[in-house]
């Protein structure tokens, strides 16, 4: 199960961007995004926190911490 990776899938999708764009979103190679989708590899901190807010949701919900992918403020 590689639920970080399908929600990444699922929300860039929704956004309707390529994974060169998420990628070039956070300075990234597109083999190092299709990793993250993979679940070949996983983002620090500071990663986490970019594909949270580039996808307007929270790091719980990207995680699997939480279904709701609302950012309590």
């Amino acid at each position: 199960m590689n639920i970080f990776g399908d929600r990444l899938k699922e929300q860039r999708k929704e956004k309707h961007v390529t994974q060169q764009v998420v990628a070039d979103h956070l300075g990234l190679t597109c083999r190092a995004y299709q990793y993250y989708e993979g679940g070949k590899g996983f983002p620090d901190y500071h990663g986490l926190l970019a594909l949270a807010e580039y996808f307007g949701v929270s790091i719980d919900y990207l995680v699997g911490r939480t279904d709701n992918p609302e950012v309590n403020r």
